[in-house]
């Protein structure tokens, strides 16, 4: 299908079932029949673009470029770009990430239907009961211009273009990738201290449902789609929908990031379970991660420093952990200190892991992800943070940090000059005379030791 099909928005002519009571649902590997995009997909991408009036012959156009799912034999990961068109006298351009990242869930609203991440890391899946029914790409489409015309009224007129074929997809994927990096440029001049409003998103409470994203202007989502821009256009325009005002209240700690309004909206939306949190650390009551982050920062104790690794990266990080198993510590809405789901767009931020030492405290970054945020990492810094290609393992990554002269040394310095301290025991004076014993001295220097348990016996 090359041309654009006129299709009829009823949701309940759909094959498959349509509702919110579908969100969360996952499709394990048994029961998928097609993977739309993932970690095994080079291209893919979701974009919203904000069209003139005559750009949309018809509301409710689609079009397909490539196969569709009753072609295809199933178990495969295939390429995978939506392209929404939308129109209408209200509809701004800042408001193209907000209709965007709804698309996450809309399509989870589909009954057999799984939808993960955002922007160019979309990993969608297919279960093999919709495609015994019928299901079809049309029908996904027909399921977001339905919806998205029903959630925003404004908007009057919407196409949908859903891209499949290999060779066709690299050019959508790249004009979409332009798309996202100019929108990031709006927020770069923006300061926290500015402004005395934040933003939450409750968008992925589907998944995690103790978490919510509070993004400042130099704090993007974890999702790294919805700017503070974007966010305060959705609180706008819909005010009783995923994002909404954070009154910033009184700095608590400027460095740690430690404000009473975000503590007082973690308390009401993880009810009352988590009571505080630090916007610019991964050490102390850090900010929750769903799964849907772009990348995860990671404490590296052996060296103690931070490592980050994005879900584009498949390989094992220099601790031997991948993606997927450091998403299993940060993910579900916990504070886990020592993992944090980070937005792409952090990297450039004043306040990034501010309180944790910032740059100076990076050690270990994939070599596509540290090439391409190469302009947010201080130049002296660049060639002083090993990637894949420099070191294997926690030793090859000492040994680097060590010949490279990282600022991280320094760290281990002053740590073994404080263990060297000697630390004066006052004697006991007793009456009861005692046998005279001799005594060797012990000084452990530069050792951590870990324990599940510490048990005390009263001597005889």
């Amino acid at each position: 299908m090359n041309e654009f099909k006129n299709c009829d928005l009823d949701l309940k002519k759909l094959p498959v079932d349509v509702g919110s009571s579908y969100e969360g649902e996952r499709i394990r590997g048994p029961d998928m029949f097609l993977e739309l995009g993932g970690p095994k997909i080079k291209f893919k991408f979701e974009l919203v673009r904000v069209v003139g009036k005559d750009d949309i012959k018809d509301s409710g156009n689609f079009k397909l470029i490539g196969k569709d799912i009753p072609e295809y034999n199933g178990g495969e990961s295939i390429p995978f770009g939506i392209f929404i068109e939308a129109y209408g006298e209200k509809v701004e351009v800042e408001l193209e990430g907000i209709l965007e990242r709804k698309i996450h869930d809309f399509i989870n609203n589909i009954q057999g239907m799984m939808h993960l991440n955002q922007r160019y890391d979309i990993w969608c899946r297919i279960s093999k009961a919709d495609k015994e029914k019928g299901l079809k790409f049309e029908h996904i489409g027909i399921t977001l211009m339905s919806l998205l015309k029903k959630n925003f009224p404004f908007i009057e007129k919407v196409q949908c273009t859903m891209i499949t074929d290999e060779q066709s997809i690299a050019e959508f994927h790249k004009k979409a990738i332009e798309v996202y990096n100019a929108r990031d440029m709006r927020t770069r001049g923006l300061k926290d201290e500015d402004v005395d409003t934040f933003y939450g998103c409750t968008l992925c409470q589907s998944f995690a449902p103790g978490h919510i994203c509070i993004i400042s202007p130099e704090r993007i989502s974890l999702c790294g789609a919805i700017s503070w821009l974007d966010a305060r256009a959705a609180a706008k325009i819909n005010p009783d929908g995923s994002n909404f005002p954070i009154p910033k209240g009184e700095c608590l700690d400027a460095v740690k990031g430690i404000f009473s309004g975000s503590n007082s909206a973690i308390q009401k939306y993880s009810n009352g379970k988590i009571q505080q949190v630090a916007l610019y650390t991964m050490f102390e009551n850090v900010h929750t991660s769903c799964g849907c982050f772009e990348s995860i920062g990671f404490y590296i104790p052996e060296v103690d420093g931070i490592g980050v690794v994005d879900r584009n990266f498949i390989g094992a990080t220099a601790n031997g952990m991948k993606f997927s198993q450091l998403a299993v510590q940060a993910g579900g809405g916990q504070q886990i200190e020592g993992f944090l789901g980070i937005g792409i767009l952090w990297f450039y931020s004043r306040k990034f892991i501010l309180a944790d030492g910032g740059w100076d405290r990076m050690v270990w970054l994939p070599s596509t992800l540290k090439e391409r945020i190469n302009d947010a990492i201080p130049k002296e810094l660049f060639d002083k943070i090993p990637s894949e290609k420099d070191v294997k393992n926690i030793y090859e990554l000492k040994n680097f940090l060590k010949e490279k002269n990282h600022p991280i040394v320094k760290r281990w310095e002053e740590a073994e000059e404080e263990a060297e301290e000697e630390i004066e025991i006052p004697y006991i004076f007793s009456d009861i005379p005692l046998p005279s014993i001799s005594y060797t001295k012990i000084s452990l220097k530069n050792v951590k030791i870990e324990a599940e348990s510490a048990v005390v016996k009263k001597g005889c």
